[in-house]
């Protein structure tokens, strides 16, 4: 061996050394003591468990429809209908069943593309593209297959007021927008 490969393998023989002698300088004398020290440790580990509280016991609920309606029948549905009607002051969203559907609820929103607003008579009129034809959309059109009323025609997006069931049956109103689609290259 030359000196400087003894020179550069100096350092790591030193660091070698001196972890090995750390490393048993940390040891037990025997592996008696080392399992005496483990049976301490384990005995002063208590785990801290609350026990769990005893089940509620199940009581089950009789219905006795008697001479109620079901309130899930289309008729109960029909009959809330006309009852808002009547009032004159709907408490709860709920669509324009009743009125003729337009050309472009027929389309899931997702599958129409905003492609241009241009100015027609003063009034913002969008195009928009639904199975490769092209259709004019102005404030007051529905579009979509949730009773999605167009509130506004903007540069850039139809501004939508959708008509939902959620997921306990209520009609709620959720606002929605197209956006005009960006050319792809």
């Amino acid at each position: 061996m030359t000196t400087t490969r003894v020179l550069v393998l100096l350092p790591q023989l030193v660091l070698w050394a001196m972890a090995l002698t750390a490393l048993t300088a940390c040891g037990y004398a025997s592996e008696e003591d080392l399992r005496g020290f483990i049976e301490t440790e384990r005995a002063a580990i208590r785990p801290v468990a609350k026990p769990l509280p005893p089940p509620k016991l199940f009581e089950a609920a009789t219905y006795d429809e008697g001479e109620m309606r079901d309130p899930f029948s289309r008729l109960a549905f029909a009959q809330s209908l006309l009852v808002l009607a009547r009032n004159g002051k709907p408490t709860l969203a709920t669509p324009e069943i009743a009125r003729t559907k337009e050309p472009l609820e027929e389309f899931a929103l997702e599958s129409m593309a905003l492609v241009g607003v241009l100015l027609k008579e003063g009034r913002a009129v969008a195009l928009v593209r639904v199975d490769n034809k092209l259709h004019q959309v102005v404030v007051g059109n529905y579009l979509g297959q949730h009773f999605g009323k167009v509130t506004k025609v903007e540069e850039s997006k139809i501004v939508l007021r959708e008509i939902v069931q959620d997921e306990l049956g209520d009609w709620v109103v959720r606002p929605n927008t197209l956006k005009l689609q960006e050319k792809s290259k």
